[in-house]
């Protein structure tokens, strides 16, 4: 079982150009969006949130559970769902501004236990910055960690919600000794400040680096760096594709029984080189559709 801890919430696309242009609501959050694409990967997977009770919060029940997500770690509050407007740019790519004043993911409890047969956590984005819940899952991570769970986190910054970037910077370098893996795109990585050397030092067994178009590189902590190149596509938008790689990085490892230090350890460069062209083939597809439509299994091909 790879249990997600986040948020879900709405993503309000644009339809056409323009200020006013209609807005239409799409399922999102970046650990919804994980979640979503590990079970058509065909993982066990559970999510571990708390969603709204309201119609945007059912709806999103809905889909995990149509998607074979086990949804008993779900909590439920009457508080609205958060709402996330896009903007996207003529090369596809995706911007957000978010409505999150009293919604109710910020409300997240730590659970009493996760769910039986838990193998690996991940964790990430907005859900890690939004107090008193971001604690919370801060809280939860240092407890898997602690009793030997795998333990992957996304940042997946969005620094419109962050209103002390010094302070959230040294409070991702305190994460890291409680993380297994970490996957952030080139991005987020420059605007961390940090260098994957650095981190893997912290605690982490790898950091794997997305570069859009131009592929992913995976460094491990024994001086191992492996890079493969990205899969050409037509981009429609790239919303939901750092969401996908991190669904298929952990769907990969677990096919291969390698969700623990040492196994990660023992990849070697086929074995990585396998996982990071796995990931990329994923997102180009997810690229290649509108809004975050991960693909199946049956898309994919071998592992």
């Amino acid at each position: 079982m790879i249990v997600v801890a986040g948020e879900a919430l709405i993503d309000l696309v644009p339809q056409g150009t323009g200020a006013l242009a209609s807005l239409t609501p799409a399922l999102g959050g970046g650990p919804f969006n994980t979640a979503v694409a590990l079970g058509r990967l065909g993982s066990r997977t559970a999510f571990c949130s708390r969603i709204s009770r309201d119609a945007f919060g059912q709806a999103l029940l809905d889909r995990l559970r149509t998607t074979g997500v086990d949804v008993s770690a779900v909590q439920r509050g009457d508080e609205p769902t958060t709402l996330a407007v896009a903007t996207v740019g003529a090369d596809g790519s995706a911007a957000y501004t978010f409505y999150v004043e009293g919604t109710a993911d910020r409300l997240f409890r730590v659970p009493d236990a996760l769910p039986p047969g838990t193998r690996a956590v991940s964790f990430g984005t907005c859900s890690l910055v939004l107090e008193p819940g971001a604690t919370a899952y801060e809280q939860l991570m240092r407890q898997a960690s602690a009793q030997g769970v795998f333990t992957a986190l996304d940042p997946n910054i969005r620094p419109g919600l962050i209103a002390d970037p010094d302070a959230y910077r040294a409070r991702f370098r305190g994460w890291l000794p409680s993380v297994s893996l970490v996957k952030l795109s080139a991005e987020d990585a420059e605007w961390l400040g940090g260098d994957p050397r650095e981190w893997l030092a912290a605690g982490p067994s790898a950091v794997v680096i997305t570069r859009g178009g131009e592929g992913l590189t995976a460094y491990t902590r024994d001086g191992g760096v492996y890079a493969v190149p990205g899969e050409r596509v037509t981009v429609v938008d790239t919303i939901g594709a750092g969401d996908t790689v991190n669904a298929a990085l952990l769907h990969g490892l677990a096919v291969r029984d390698a969700l623990s230090a040492e196994k990660l350890a023992a990849l070697g460069e086929t074995g990585w080189r396998e996982l990071l062209g796995f990931a990329a083939r994923a997102a180009a597809i997810t690229c290649s559709r509108a809004g975050a439509e991960p693909p199946y299994a049956h898309e994919m091909g071998d592992v």
